[in-house]
């Protein structure tokens, strides 16, 4: 959709930095330099898979939250870094550790808004309940313009009663801000991370494909609509990606 797009990993496992096609134990700077060491974004970010600009992780990332908890403003430390480079992309995506941390509040320090990818499952709805008080603590503290973007709901397996119900219950309280795009159970989509690949490059016809494009497509209908209300019923785009 010739969008310009950086991927930051924040997570030390570097899921994300691997399933863009980038070797996390050759990267010769990472998100840690920015944060720690107040390397500049651009000396950086690399090109991934899909024409993605990408802010890679690794285990250097394991001891920041030592290392920021000494420094001054640790909770804007991504924000600032980001200002330099925020008019060279139209989306920026921050990939989370799956744990509430100051890597985590520095992700919603700097984010204007949320996108959670859920299982439609008792637990997991648990957890986002837990989410959203998070959500209000930190807008309400450290970013005023934090709000939930959307819901993704992922592994969606409409067979099952339980995902039918959790469903119901995500389109019950929250509405508009659920995602319509639903990302199912594939094979594909479970191979692709071996490959280094994303899916739109892996297999973008398989149904995990043809999903997250659909759902990108999705993303940037919003975006369009919320900045320009009168061309919310204009055609849609057709979802493709780089």
């Amino acid at each position: 959709m010739h969008r310009r797009v950086l991927l930051i990993d924040l997570d030390a496992q570097g899921n994300a930095t691997m399933g863009c096609g980038v070797d996390k134990a050759t990267l010769e700077a990472s998100i840690y330099d920015v944060l720690i060491l107040d390397r500049p974004i651009a000396e950086a970010v690399i090109d991934g898979a899909a024409g993605l600009k990408v802010l890679g992780a690794n285990t250097d990332l394991t001891g920041a939250e030592i290392d920021l908890f000494e420094m001054a403003g640790r909770e804007y430390r991504l924000k600032s870094a980001l200002t330099a480079v925020s008019n060279q992309f139209d989306y920026v995506f921050i990939d989370c550790p799956p744990a509430l941390n100051l890597l985590t509040i520095n992700a919603l320090t700097a984010a204007s808004g949320l996108i959670i990818p859920m299982q439609c499952e008792y637990y997991a709805l648990e957890g986002l309940s837990a989410l959203v008080e998070t959500i209000q603590r930190v807008s309400g503290q450290l970013n005023p313009d934090l709000a939930i973007e959307g819901i993704v709901r992922t592994m969606f397996d409409g067979r099952n009663s339980l995902t039918k119900d959790v469903s119901a219950q995500l389109q019950t309280y929250f509405g508009e801000q659920l995602y319509r795009t639903v990302i199912p159970r594939n094979v594909r989509l479970a191979e692709a991370p071996s490959h280094g690949l994303p899916i739109v490059e892996y297999d973008p016809k398989s149904a995990g494909g043809r999903a997250y494009l659909a759902l990108a497509g999705e993303m940037v209908r919003r975006q369009t609509a919320t900045m320009n209300p009168s061309s919310a019923e204009s055609p849609a785009p057709s979802p493709a990606m780089e």
